[in-house]
């Protein structure tokens, strides 16, 4: 019997599009014998889509062929059951599923928020729970956990926007100390949206207040010098990791933006089909073996501090003069889910996808033997409003 596998995709984010870019990916490479798969689309306005047409990129360019052509749905537990269920007045059934597989990225979808729903609604679902979803997509949280796992990484201050609006100065000062050039980012986004490198002092208010309309929690990194980027896969859960090839990726502005990432580094010509697949880079990098051996080791020791499941891409910083290894960041639900670092490996995507699948099964059958909840209910024995007087004052 096929598993019936929802596959959802876009959400409130900036990161909406590469988030359609990567779910259209993953659908035409999921084996057709093991899944019916069904297209669940979440609006930029967190309405709920289901329809066959929207595994075609092409119907994503005009909105109103999505609220045309697909249904609007609210996913439920329907007495055990997990039921795509259509609005409106006369509610039906749409259809059933077993599976969720959440190929999203950004706030409000990658972060926990989507995570907890389903828990919530109890239906499995693929990739990190609640906790390591906050985490990896809080930059703070994250290097907070690496500092306490003497995992290395930049160097790094944080601040609120409220901070920053009352002690500007104290803050600036703080940078100052830095060498430059450093990099400011909004603390919960990916894909490189509003980060800034800042080569001069006196550019640094420009960059803080354009993160600031990205994220309210801003992080300032000290820029690493003589600087390789390598980036590696993990698969797997608390249990086993497995590790892809390692790459080196490539800029055209310094450091890897959004537009080197989805663009092809060319600004307003459109999505690459291809996603992350299409930035520059060098697979496998060309990294000695004590740069690999490092790399493969610190890329482990993040996968469990942060307890990852499923398959997620760490982001390494090297200063190539001195030979140190600096964790950048984890992508929980990476662009494209790093297919891309796979294929050396001689792991096709749509094996990948199976992993990642049974992962999720395993994880959720063994997830139920943990109590969560007592069979007891201590109400049964209240005696009503007498039971309240002691909280009233």
């Amino acid at each position: 019997m096929k598993i019936k596998l929802g596959v959802l995709f876009g959400g409130e984010s900036v990161e909406h599009e590469v988030s359609i870019i990567s779910a259209i990916q993953a659908i035409e490479h999921l084996d057709s014998d093991k899944y019916d798969v069904y297209p669940i689309y979440i609006t930029k306005d967190k309405e709920w889509y289901y329809g066959s047409y929207l595994t075609n990129l092409d119907v994503f360019k005009d909105m109103s062929l999505v609220k045309r052509y697909a249904k609007k749905v609210v996913l439920i537990n329907k007495d055990g059951r997990f039921v795509l269920q259509s609005l409106g007045l006369f509610k039906k059934e749409v259809v059933e599923l077993d599976l969720i597989f959440p190929i999203v990225h950004g706030t409000h979808v990658e972060d926990g928020t989507l995570q907890g729903y389903l828990e919530t609604i109890g239906i499995p679902y693929v990739g990190s729970d609640v906790y390591a979803s906050v985490v990896g997509q809080d930059k703070v949280f994250m290097k907070q956990i690496f500092d306490a796992e003497g995992i290395p990484t930049p160097k790094y201050i944080w601040f609120l926007s409220s901070d920053y609006t009352n002690n500007e100065n104290e803050i600036i000062d703080k940078v100052n100390s830095f060498s430059f050039p450093v990099f400011v980012k909004p603390s919960k986004l990916g894909s490189s949206v509003g980060i800034a490198k800042v080569e001069k002092k006196e550019d640094l208010d420009d960059a803080i207040v354009e993160a600031m309309q990205y994220d309210k929690k801003i992080i300032i990194e000290e820029g690493i010098k003589n600087l390789r980027e390598a980036n590696i896969s993990v698969l797997g859960n608390d249990e086993y990791q497995e590790l892809s090839e390692i790459e080196e990726v490539f800029t055209n502005s310094n450091f890897l933006t959004y537009s080197d990432k989805y663009l092809g580094g060319k600004k307003g010509k459109g999505f690459s089909k291809k996603g992350m697949a299409s930035a520059s880079r060098n697979i496998p990098g060309d990294f000695d073996d004590n740069l690999r051996d490092e790399i493969r080791i610190n890329a482990k020791k993040v996968f469990r501090a942060l307890n990852i499941k499923g398959v997620c891409r760490i982001d390494f910083l090297i200063d190539n003069k001195e030979k140190k290894v600096y964790v950048g960041e984890i992508n929980t639900i990476p662009g494209s889910l790093s297919f891309y670092l796979w294929e050396p490996t001689n792991k096709k995507y749509s094996e990948l996808l199976d992993q990642m699948i049974d992962i999720a099964i395993k994880d959720y059958k063994s997830n139920k033997k943990i109590v969560y909840s007592f069979d007891s209910n201590i109400l049964q024995n209240y005696n009503g409003v007498k039971g309240l007087k002691g909280l009233k004052k």
